[in-house]
């Protein structure tokens, strides 16, 4: 006879975990408290849907918070084998230029749901929308729209506390830890990071992009591109420092990153190019020696006094390391992601929460981290497999 396996939650990691479920040995049921599944993931998709990143997995599992908290999970099902199991289910995958991984041109992310979903359905996996889980029945078994469910297995995979809007919104914690099983509020990730900036300075430059930037914060360097806003910096190169910026945060309630304007180039480089031009005028130096922007100029001019700017070694060492202070994160809702949710102190090595035999966690409701560009997905979907190979060996 089936074991039943019941899955709270239709985000990826329960996609994920329902796809490779050995079949003959359960029946699966998804219950997801809204009228669709995937809502998140759709969301995600709006930006550019980054599935994966392509880079080497021994690099890969380098960008998750904790260390080596995921390691087994992503090694388990890597960024290849993930690209892979799409193609079998219809969405052939590319790299881009940035070395995430997406679906081929033309192919729309409720295209790469819709595929997932008729997976499922073809592997007979049973969706129930508009059923939200409130609690345990004195046996541990779950309540769903106030009526146990009989189970042999439960997973909640309930997200985290990002993006509201989607279902994701973090309320399940108060149940969890009414019932003894540990948690850690919520904070921001992947987010804006608010500067007081000089008023002078963002009435002319908010909405400016910092390309082709480094940033860096507790010697953790990241390259990629920014955006000034009225209330701070957006972008991938502030936001892979979360867990960086969030423990000075936590700490000192300011942090300090600074940023390279010239990542491809050395300090004597920079030294050299300024030193050594033809151009008299400080700014078209930086213009035409550097191919510094309006903005980053106007940084420097408005941050430095007049000497400094025109000290050579002084404007030098500040292209490559500029200094900025951060006092907060965006709010919880505008964040791509968040941590906190399961300590994951308070479960096994397989997911299982260690004061519940037989119920697991699993995706965004568990404490890591992991910038964007595909990491998030990867992991969320490397989770579920994990899990599916090992409740399959029981």
């Amino acid at each position: 006879m089936k074991k039943q396996i019941t899955i709270i939650g239709g985000g990826p990691s329960a996609f994920l975990l329902a796809a490779f479920l050995d079949a003959e040995k359960f029946t699966i049921t998804i219950y997801e408290k809204n009228k669709t599944a995937g809502r998140k993931f759709l969301v995600a998709g709006k930006g550019g849907f980054n599935l994966t990143h392509s880079e080497p997995i021994d690099q890969l599992i380098k960008r998750y918070t904790p260390n080596n908290f995921l390691d087994k999970a992503l090694l388990n099902f890597t960024n290849i084998d993930f690209r892979n199991w799409l193609n079998q289910i219809g969405i052939p995958t590319y790299i881009g230029s940035s070395k995430r991984v997406f679906p081929e041109k033309g192919i729309k992310p409720i295209e790469v749901l819709n595929a997932i979903l008729k997976s499922l359905k073809e592997k007979g996996v049973i969706i129930k929308y508009e059923h939200t889980f409130s609690d345990w029945d004195g046996t541990g078994n779950p309540i769903i729209n106030n009526k146990t469910v009989q189970t042999d297995y439960s997973v909640f995979s309930l997200g985290g506390g990002s993006w509201k809007v989607t279902g994701s919104d973090g309320n399940w914690v108060d149940t969890f830890s009414k019932k003894g099983i540990k948690t850690k509020i919520f904070q921001a990730s992947n987010c804006g990071h608010q500067i007081n900036w000089k008023p002078n300075f963002i009435e002319k430059h908010e909405g400016a992009p910092l390309k082709n930037i480094a940033i860096s914060c507790n010697n953790v360097i990241q390259k990629g591109e920014a955006v000034i806003t009225k209330f701070g910096l957006e972008g991938n190169a502030i936001y892979g420092l979360s867990p960086q910026i969030r423990e000075q945060l936590n700490i000192m309630s300011k942090a300090n990153v600074f940023i390279d304007f010239k990542p491809s180039l050395t300090l004597e480089n920079v030294f050299s190019k300024i030193k050594n031009s033809t151009f008299k005028n400080r700014t078209q130096i930086l213009k035409k020696e550097l191919k510094l922007s309006v903005s980053q100029i106007d940084l420097f001019k408005t941050h430095l006094s007049k000497e400094s700017y025109l000290n050579i070694e002084f404007l030098a060492k500040n292209i490559k390391y500029f200094p900025l202070e951060l006092i907060n994160t965006a709010s919880i809702d505008e964040a791509i992601s968040t941590v906190g949710g399961i300590d994951l102190n308070a479960i096994s090595e397989n997911f299982e929460i260690k004061k519940m035999s037989n119920q697991f966690c699993i995706g965004e409701m568990l404490d890591w981290d992991a910038p964007t560009g595909g990491y998030l997905l990867q992991a969320s979907a490397s989770i579920g497999v994990y899990l599916a190979r090992h409740l399959n060996e029981n």
